[in-house]
């Protein structure tokens, strides 16, 4: 009888797997179910993306593509990145496809972390950080951010958390789970802490188009932060291309060279296909970005609105398409609430302790459903919290 405890890493049996999975699991079976559980756009890929993607298998673009990617998509990219975001990045050297956003942090805290490096990680968060930080040898160095500051990383926060063996601080802004996002000066008041130290800014722009009411701003922006930073982004949230698996990471020459050796030995090269599918969403996909920030816009009004309206402090978030409300008024634990959320009304919403410290009393709902699941979800919750009510009186 084999051992499997002995064979498998004891680092990767350390890890815990995510805590958001297992309800998609209890999820599938059942027939009315609702889930606002996961982050992926309702919205199918636009359709002249997908042509783009069909178009390239028939013209018998099957093979290889370089390692960094096909240069032409590495050029739309970077004058996507200019057009939209104002940031300057050369197609030849400063640019890496990758195989969804999350491969590009991976690569990055792997080429840049040497075993008990410190990476600094604002939490409630998503949940790769603390793992992928573990994975390349480093330690995780959680800083829990406050509701009374919408979820943003303060100054002294930051400086509170630095050690002689910081080595990366990571920006997952606009936030999911919170939907927190940081503005310029909250990110000139942190550049200030960094600049006499030699930390580097692993910045997850995932959600960047995801921005109400004003303009998504990068630490990448900030003249002095631009060789200290990288930026992770992708084609997921703002082009409804979950299942094509594609992303980039961008930054200094060095940082990418690295990354793309580590890439060419893992991965080879991101898929053809996705590839050719992903130069039409750089190069005529703007439009689609407004219609569905547009829509994500609505629903998010309208589950805020609703969410305080049955009683669940909820604060109105700026960026991504989560809302965070607090649950401490119903006098359960996150995952108490979830579990009987989910076996009562067969709705499903992710705890906030999934997402790291400082998510106790939270749960974290997606607007990325349609509008009648996301209404047909709050009447849901109403007769949940008054049926809670009932009971508890």
């Amino acid at each position: 009888m084999m051992n499997y405890d002995q064979i498998i890493s004891q680092k990767i049996q350390n890890i815990q797997p995510s805590g958001i999975r297992r309800f998609f699991d209890i999820l599938e079976e059942m027939k009315d179910a609702i889930s606002l559980g996961i982050g992926e756009p309702d919205f199918v890929t636009p359709w002249h993306i997908r042509d783009a993607g069909i178009y390239s298998l028939e013209r018998g673009h099957t093979k290889y593509t370089s390692n960094a990617g096909l240069s032409e998509l590495r050029r739309e990219i970077s004058s996507y990145l200019n057009r939209r975001f104002d940031l300057h990045y050369d197609h030849n050297g400063q640019i890496l496809v990758t195989v969804g956003g999350s491969e590009g942090i991976d690569l990055a805290l792997r080429v840049m972390l040497n075993p008990g490096d410190e990476v600094i990680i604002p939490t409630p968060s998503f949940v790769c950080y603390g793992p992928l930080t573990e994975m390349a040898g480093g330690v995780p160095v959680y800083v829990e951010l406050k509701a009374e500051n919408q979820f943003r990383l303060t100054p002294d926060e930051l400086r509170a958390a630095i050690t002689p063996k910081t080595k990366v601080l990571v920006l997952p802004f606009p936030s999911n789970p919170t939907g927190g996002i940081m503005e310029r000066k909250d990110l000139e008041a942190l550049a200030e802490v960094l600049e006499e130290t030699n930390i580097m800014v692993l910045s997850d722009e995932i959600y960047a188009e995801l921005t109400y009411g004003q303009r998504h701003v990068s630490m990448a922006n900030l003249t002095n932060m631009v060789d200290r930073t990288i930026v992770i982004n992708g084609f997921s949230k703002s082009h409804a291309m979950t299942g094509w698996r594609m992303g980039y990471a961008a930054g200094p020459r060095e940082i990418i060279a690295a990354m793309t050796k580590l890439h060419q030995f893992g991965i080879m090269s991101a898929p053809t296909t996705s590839q050719y599918a992903s130069i039409e969403a750089m190069r005529n996909g703007d439009k689609d970005i407004e219609h569905m920030r547009e829509e994500y816009d609505g629903r998010r009004r309208y589950l805020v609105e609703n969410l305080n309206r049955i009683g669940l402090d909820c604060f109105e978030p700026k960026g991504a398409f989560y809302v965070f409300p607090c649950i401490k008024s119903t006098g359960l634990s996150s995952e108490e609430f979830c579990n009987r959320f989910l076996m009562e009304e067969h709705v499903a919403v992710i705890p906030g302790p999934a997402f790291g410290p400082g998510g106790e009393g939270y749960v974290r709902a997606c607007y990325a459903s349609s509008m009648k699941d996301i209404a047909e979800a709050l009447n849901r919750m109403d007769n949940f919290l008054c049926n809670l009510c009932r009971k508890q009186g």
